[in-house]
């Protein structure tokens, strides 16, 4: 494979996570001690573009942060990665959105998302970086910005002919209608996928029920990911049946990011002119490391780390 970068722009979140380890998750009213904390750089927008920029691509950010420390510190860590920040606007009013998250000794976790600066990406936000989603070949949206700047940008690169990617996430409804359309590939988890679907998945085969539901509206290829248990893909021109690609092995530490940097990987892949399915097999490598890992984007591995 060459070496040639393709390029990748993510519209979507920033947020600074607050990460607290326990035993376990708390039940309601609970309170548990915690054995390790840290606050690291997070949001899928920002996981997303880190992935995507370590993996291969060239990367732009289209976000919001807030006027105060988390905010400088999360474009500080983007600029560290080489990606253009230049559309990262800064509001005077709402500060940089934090991610509570609880990761227990199994390597589950447990999240609250507090939008604060991400709610002012507007579909204006978009509108003015018309040229640096034309420059993209792969344009990455997911659910932390408002809904109609998420339409906004699938709908700008169906108009200017880049691939989208939309990871619906968190997904606590359905899409509207005329989203799928605007979409080349779907890439839900099995939460997501079910609550899209209304298919409810334990297994490889649901997975592939759900998909054929959520192809049939619209969408052109969806990928739903199935964690330990790989990656359900329903691609345009293969069988209808889909493809089911196992996840290497491997020892879980920490499971936050790991969605997020098997699509920044896929996108990084699919923007350098990838076959789909190689481009999903090395995300899947890159996600197999970063659950190997703690952290959001520290857990990212870079594209040297990754086997042929």
């Amino acid at each position: 494979m060459g070496e040639a970068m393709g390029r990748v722009t993510v519209v979507g979140s920033l947020n600074m996570d607050l990460v607290a380890r326990a035993p376990r998750l708390p039940k309601p009213g609970e309170t548990l001690a915690g054995h390790a904390f840290a606050q690291v750089a997070g949001g899928k927008g920002g996981n997303q573009a880190v992935a995507a920029a370590r993996l291969g691509a060239q990367v732009a950010m289209i976000g919001c942060v807030g006027d105060d420390s988390n905010g400088a510190t999360l474009k500080r860590s983007l600029e560290a990665e080489g990606i253009d920040c230049s559309a990262l606007a800064t509001s005077a009013s709402a500060p940089t959105g934090v991610a509570l998250i609880i990761v227990d000794d199994a390597s589950q976790n447990a999240i609250v998302i507090v939008a604060g600066s991400n709610a002012e990406v507007t579909p204006a936000s978009v509108e003015a970086q018309e040229g640096l989603l034309a420059r993209a070949d792969v344009i990455v949206c997911q659910l932390e910005t408002p809904t109609d700047t998420v339409r906004a940008a699938l709908a700008a690169g169906r108009r200017l002919q880049r691939t989208t990617i939309l990871n619906p996430a968190p997904a606590a409804r359905k899409l509207p209608p005329d989203w799928f359309p605007l979409i080349d590939y779907l890439i839900p988890n099995e939460l997501e996928a079910a609550t899209l679907s209304g298919v409810a998945i334990d297994t490889p085969e649901d997975a592939r029920r759900a998909a054929q539901a959520l192809k049939a509206k619209g969408v052109r290829n969806v990928i739903v990911t199935l964690g330990a248990q790989g990656v359900l893909a329903l691609l345009d021109g293969e069988d209808e049946a889909g493809v089911h690609m196992p996840s290497p092995r491997v020892e879980a530490v920490d499971t936050t990011a790991a969605g997020d940097t098997f699509i920044g990987g896929f996108a990084a892949e699919l923007a350098r002119g990838s076959a789909v399915r190689d481009a999903i097999a090395f995300g899947q490598r890159a996600a197999a490391i970063a659950v190997t890992r703690e952290g959001a984007q520290p857990s990212i591995p870079h594209r040297s780390e990754i086997s042929a």
